[in-house]
């Protein structure tokens, strides 16, 4: 059994990964570090889920570099410092998304696409999150406006209830409308692929990773 540690352990993504990997032992994992911000690690581990905070985030890679083991984050908000050493980093695999969703990101890119078919629409970009969202827009939404190239302060949000994620994508012309949407049943979504890219992200060599990396072994996996 692989060993994980789920930084955040105590929040939403952070119970819902524990729960995914409790209740797949045919996945061959188990849960061996749970922590939260500025708590001392005891135990060993063999790979790093984090979902917890921009500081959170940050302590939990300098443990996984210690420590020589895999690192995954989809916590958002990260300051441009650290992204940018997650991106050099040399000693250990390392994956980072703000949305660790593979179905997010094919509508990203499906969302890419109508924006290169119809330049001359009027682009619009609105997202839903449950009350408790920090950042807006969100680190997903802000990847769907680059995917777009709509500015952020031309996204609109709402934070109510306890809506999982909502995002959809409208292009207008005087003629038509064409819309796309995508909804976020519940927090499992995100949690069984953060799960999956972790047992992946263990065969990787040290280097930085993106859905974009994911996405291109799951499509050559489908083909064999």
């Amino acid at each position: 059994m692989k060993k994980v540690f789920i930084n955040g352990a105590e929040g939403k993504m952070g119970k819902a990964v524990a729960r995914i990997i409790e209740t797949r032992p045919e996945l061959g994992l188990c849960v061996a570090v749970k922590r939260e911000n500025g708590q001392a690690v005891l135990g060993d581990f063999d790979v790093v889920i984090d979902f917890s905070s921009p500081q959170g985030a940050q302590e939990a890679f300098a443990m996984a570099r210690k420590h020589r083991r895999p690192f995954l984050t989809g916590t958002t908000n990260l300051s441009e410092m650290f992204l940018f050493q997650m991106q050099e980093e040399e000693k250990i695999p390392v994956f980072y998304a703000p949305n660790v969703s593979l179905s997010v990101y094919f509508f990203t890119e499906l969302v890419r696409q109508a924006a290169r078919m119809y330049p001359g629409y009027d682009f619009k970009l609105h997202e839903i999150h449950h009350v408790h969202k920090k950042d807006a827009p969100s680190g997903t939404a802000k990847k769907l406006a680059d995917a777009m190239n709509l500015p952020y302060p031309q996204v609109t949000y709402e934070r109510t209830g306890e809506v999982v994620g909502t995002h959809t994508a409208a292009f207008a012309s005087p003629f038509d409308e064409i819309t796309l949407t995508h909804e976020a049943k519940n927090r499992d979504l995100f949690a069984d692929s953060a799960v999956h890219i972790a047992l992946w992200l263990m065969k990787r060599e040290s280097g930085f990773y993106t859905m974009s990396d994911y996405a291109k072994f799951k499509l050559k996996e489908k083909k064999k």
